[in-house]
């Protein structure tokens, strides 16, 4: 599938930006694969992760194969801002034409001993988002909303609020005919901040135990490059309300443990369940299953409410839910996913 120039000319406000798929997100849009934009505004509260994102990109102003830095310090621009403060999200999109929205509290523990902060982050701050653009009928042509696997069928609190914040932004169609939202919904990204692999890098590299949950436990693997990919494909060939699903693979976390300490044989430690935990996540529903329709790598589902769905006739691509139980990969399909995901994890699996 050709790339669109979906992004060419156009105001881009990224909210979350400072996270790990928001700076991806922010370097794949500055290599013009999806056309060359006016501006990029990255919008986040952290002004310590603003400082060295920009520090970062002003340092890449060389041209690579993959990634053209063209005036990247002129088209880059920062604001600090909380999604909580309608106010201050109010002044950033009032000059944006596509809105990519990461800023969340994701962290499942952190999320369950403090449930209203995730309310106030996830909820809130889609809705602050919603109200904004449609009480100023600001010229927002597209909205994609970052969503998780957890919101799926949620049974922790980041999940509960980011499956209300799903709703929020498909609803918002409705009230805003001008804009689109859109969201997309994947799971555990390999190399983000807080995830499993680093930290059972760090622990192989300290010959440490390796810490697992339960034997049986799985999770969905996806690399932040593939994430940046189903943003883009909603962004390209998403209608309004659907939710955009990458077809990843799936991995038990013991056999994730195991192909990390490749030739190291160090214990696997099994802790117990955490707070707000699931065994196997699911990326599509039962329920969802019937309103969700294939596209190439993706399955897309179609908004809940009639009203929002298009008329025509479609195939349905799923006949169960979509769960991580299934079709787990080997070890050695691990260590080759692995490899491919990012530089310090390469490294370190190509020494042992």
């Amino acid at each position: 599938m050709g790339k669109m120039k979906e992004l060419e000319g156009k105001r881009i406000l990224v909210t979350g930006g400072t996270g790990s798929l928001g700076q991806t997100l922010v370097k794949r849009i500055l290599s013009g694969e999806m056309g060359m934009p006016a501006k990029i505004t990255v919008f986040s509260r952290d002004e310590a992760k603003q400082h060295y994102m920009r520090l970062d990109f002003m340092h890449r102003n060389t041209a690579t194969d993959d990634i053209i830095y063209k005036n990247s310090t002129d088209l880059l621009n920062f604001r600090i801002g909380d999604v909580r403060d309608y106010s201050a999200l109010t002044s950033a999109l009032r000059e944006a034409d596509v809105v990519f929205h990461a800023a969340a509290l994701k962290q499942v523990p952190s999320c369950e001993y403090f449930p209203y902060e995730a309310v106030m982050t996830n909820v809130l701050g889609a809705q602050n988002l919603v109200r904004s653009i449609a009480e100023n009928n600001f010229p927002v042509e597209k909205v994609v909303g970052i969503s998780t696997d957890k919101a799926c069928k949620p049974i922790n609190v980041m999940g509960m609020t980011k499956a209300l914040q799903e709703r929020v932004l498909i609803e918002a169609n409705r009230d805003s005919p001008a804009a689109g939202f859109m969201c997309v919904r994947y799971g555990n990204v390999i190399a983000s901040r807080g995830s499993i692999v680093p930290l059972f890098v760090e622990l192989a590299k300290n010959n440490r135990p390796l810490t697992v949950t339960l034997p049986e436990m799985t999770r969905f693997l996806l690399s932040l490059d593939r994430a940046v990919d189903t943003v883009f494909a909603a962004i390209s060939s998403g209608r309004r309300g659907e939710t955009f699903v990458p077809k990843v693979p799936a991995a038990n976390i013991a056999d994730l443990a195991k192909a990390v300490m490749g030739n190291k044989n160090l214990p696997i430690v099994y802790t117990g369940i955490r707070p707000g935990e699931k065994i196997h996540e699911i990326m599509v529903s039962e329920e969802e299953c019937f309103r969700t329709r294939e596209f190439g790598d993706y399955y897309v589902i179609m908004p809940v409410l009639p009203e929002l769905r298009d008329s025509d006739e479609f195939v349905q691509a799923l006949t169960k839910e979509y769960s991580s139980s299934d079709n787990n990969l080997s070890i050695s399909e691990l260590r080759d996913l692995l490899g491919s995901a990012d530089h310090e994890i390469r490294q370190f699996l190509s020494s042992n």
